[in-house]
């Protein structure tokens, strides 16, 4: 199959039918990889609640502490692409075992840390496993899987974890880390992952391909550097701000490294990402959509969670709780997304999950400084309705229509749109939001008043680029099957 714009409408998946019942080995090796997925999303933000705690234990400056997620999310988004190539080439199975194994013997030594630098070298370990986890986990569970019923079922199912893994993250790293400690987060992952590896036999390898293509490596250390600085420098703009100047000259140097990427992508015999399969509307922006589901919504966690402590009053007890009931709510929402799917199709759902999502974090705007836990709540569930429905769908949208051989470099864009979403939200609408506090209070605002219009201004932004998005992934997926 070439890489030119497909011109059929996408596949509607259809009426539930017998045929998406899963034999039993394959629903052993869907329970494998999606728990490795759902331990990758569990780590994003497993510590957020715990820093405080964390940095007191390893004498950590307040303004350090964004490296204990930095760390860990910068490996992890920056070498998602050359992981899921290089397993392309030399065996996903193989990758996903080594990857396994590297990311739960770097949570071994996290938990041990007694130091800040060897607890932030097993955070970019643990990243690195991540980078190679999520791209083959993906690769594989999409090869595994004929695309149909079965194949949206798997999706939906993963899909669910992922967000679910986020969510349950928040909720363990408070009531861990006030009944455990920091530690036992760590050595939670790490038991969680010897798990999974002494489950790893149930998945079967895939077939060799007759002849095995040379890796770009010009595409592969530019793509990396490129994301390498990119990350790095949303991510610390999120504690600098964006006027600094290593910031703006990562920032910089990443936006070329990328630019670089592109043009020998465009000359290579055997390019690491094939450019033309971003010319498939689907993958385009079935990719587009994952991005904005997931950075808007784990930032809208992050300002939530600041919310509810600094504002409203909880505890990191009773924060954690709160998003115990999203974590259900997501659950549910999971269970049922593969039906609406079918019912509605998978472009339909994408687009009217982002604008469900938009339209109720659109009423967090109503938030005033007490008072309002339950009003929080309550549009946060359901955004997350609308939420999930965009994650089950987005990768259905990016991955149909492709042969098996490319279902690797698919699967890699896929997972690049979920961990770059989970990794430049925050720092992005972080900094916007702190920036607006802080103007404020240099303006004589109270300090209260002043962290609740950061909040809100990070909430407005928020909702805008969710609309934004299905409003653009609506017009250019009909745009697409028109033209069919």
């Amino acid at each position: 199959m070439t890489d030119t714009p497909t011109t059929t409408a996408p596949p509607h998946p259809g009426p539930p039918a017998a045929d998406d019942r899963l034999p039993v080995r394959a629903r052993l090796a869907l329970c494998v990889l999606c728990a490795a997925q759902f331990i990758i999303a569990l780590d994003f933000s497993i510590l957020n609640v715990a820093l405080p705690v964390l940095g007191n234990d390893l004498g950590m400056d307040a303004g350090d502490l964004q490296w204990a997620v930095t760390a860990f999310a910068l490996p992890s988004g920056g070498f998602l692409l050359l992981f899921g190539r290089v397993a392309d080439l030399y065996g996903r199975l193989r990758i996903f075992t080594a990857g396994l194994v590297l990311f739960t013997l770097a949570s071994l030594l996290a938990t041990f840390a007694w130091d800040t630098a060897p607890f932030l070298a097993a955070r970019a370990l643990q990243g690195l496993g991540a980078a190679a986890v999520v791209p083959t986990g993906m690769s594989l569970l999409t090869t595994t899987f004929p695309e149909g019923p079965q194949r949206n079922r798997a999706l939906g199912i993963n899909g669910t974890l992922l967000s679910l893994g986020y969510t349950v993250g928040m909720l363990l790293s408070g009531v861990m880390t006030d009944r455990l400690g920091w530690r036992s987060t760590m050595a939670l992952l790490a038991g969680c992952g010897l798990l999974v590896i002494l489950a790893v036999p149930v998945l079967r390898p895939a077939a060799r391909p007759e002849q095995r293509p040379r890796l770009d490596l010009p595409g592969a250390v530019t793509v990396t550097g490129g994301l390498l600085c990119v990350i790095y420098a949303l991510s610390t703009a999120g504690q600098d701000g964006f006027g600094r100047a290593h910031v703006i000259t990562t920032l910089a140097l990443g936006v070329l490294l990328l630019a670089a990427f592109v043009a020998i992508e465009l000359r290579a015999p055997q390019p690491l990402v094939s450019l033309g399969m971003l010319r498939r509307a689907t993958v385009a922006f079935g990719n587009l959509g994952g991005l904005a589901a997931f950075s808007m919504m784990s930032s809208l966690i992050f300002l939530l969670t600041l919310y509810f402590q600094e504002q409203a009053g909880l505890s990191a007890f009773r924060t954690s709780l709160v998003f115990a009931v999203q974590g259900v709510v997501l659950a549910a929402t999971g269970t049922a997304a593969s039906r609406i799917v079918a019912a509605l199709g998978a472009r339909t759902t994408l687009v009217a999950g982002l604008a469900v999502q938009g339209a109720f974090t659109a009423g967090l705007l109503l938030l005033s400084g007490h008072g309002d836990v339950p009003l929080a709540v309550g549009f946060l569930v359901l955004a997350s309705v609308g939420h999930m429905c965009a994650v089950v769908s987005y990768g259905i949208n990016a991955t149909s229509g492709l042969p098996a051989h490319e279902q690797g470099l698919a699967s890699g864009l896929v997972t690049s749109a979920q961990q770059l979403g989970i990794t430049v939200g925050i720092p992005i609408l972080g900094a916007l939001a702190a920036g607006r506090a802080a103007h404020q209070e240099r303006a004589g605002h109270s300090h209260a008043a002043a962290q609740l219009d950061g909040t809100l201004l990070g909430v407005g932004t928020d909702t805008a680029l969710v609309l934004a998005a299905a409003l653009l992934i609506g017009l250019g997926l009909r745009r697409r099957t028109k033209t069919g």
